[in-house]
């Protein structure tokens, strides 16, 4: 177990140094592989073993778009990169933010050790294993949606503000113009897409759960808006679709 440990550590070190060799800053490939190390123990401490193909496939599918994302933002972006890399809470944000953050956070970890234990150490569900391909799909189309995003809208900060001090206005190009929230969407189909190569049905319960918190905060966010950003309120009466084209 300390060798196989050894050997997961070397992997996530040598994720650091190709992160800052692509151009990253080490402050933000430190948080990054600070983050992989949150993720891979609370994975691989609820599974109890390293011996879990899928746990690997998921930190692989799910850091190597962060990093190529980060990459993208560095070199094209580099002022929503810094804002992105800031602290999830700050001044102007919402006091329903700040505890929609710290819930959804809170979930989002104890659901990552809870899918371990499913899936491997007490096998409470079973899930196909061809099952993680699909997963895979939806994954990597959820992290596809979030970079078109990323890239339309230099205002697509981690929380939710109006960005006076940046001039915000309404972004309606890319993605935004089949739906107001698309990172929303994309990030949605990442928490779809983890428990299907994680192997654990009861997961799907925890990503739906997610998911509502989630549209709640579409929601609100949209009311903050249309309050607080000029031109939003026409926007939304033209594109009509918060998060699914021709549904909702």
């Amino acid at each position: 177990m300390a060798e196989s440990s050894s050997v997961a550590i070397d992997h996530i070190k040598f994720v650091f140094q190709a992160t800052v060799m692509l151009g990253v800053s080490p402050k933000i490939a430190g948080e990054i592989t600070i983050f992989a190390l949150l993720l891979f123990a609370l994975l691989f401490g609820g599974a109890g073993t390293l011996e879990w193909s899928g746990g690997w496939v998921f930190l692989a599918l799910f850091f190597g778009p962060v990093v190529l994302i980060t990459v993208d933002l560095t070199r094209r972006d580099p002022a929503l990169l810094r804002e992105r890399a800031r602290l999830p809470f700050q001044a102007g944000q919402p006091v329903w933010d700040r505890a929609l953050t710290m819930v959804l956070g809170a979930v989002f970890l104890a659901w990552l050790a809870f899918m371990g234990a499913d899936a491997v150490r007490f096998g409470w569900s079973r899930l196909p294993v061809w099952l993680r391909l699909i997963g895979s799909v939806v994954m990597l189309t959820g992290y596809w949606i979030i970079h078109l995003a990323l890239r339309a809208n230099t205002f697509a900060v981690c929380v939710v503000k109006i960005q006076t001090d940046r001039a915000q206005y309404v972004v309606q190009e890319g993605p935004y113009t089949v739906v107001r929230h698309p990172m929303y969407a994309g990030a949605i189909l990442v928490f779809f897409g983890a428990p299907l190569i994680l192997g654990s049905a009861w997961g799907l319960v925890g990503g739906m759960a997610i998911s509502a918190g989630i549209v709640v905060r579409t929601i609100l966010e949209d009311h903050a808006l249309r309050a607080g950003l000029e031109g939003y309120s026409e926007y939304a009466r033209r594109v009509s679709k918060r998060i699914l084209p021709g549904v909702w």
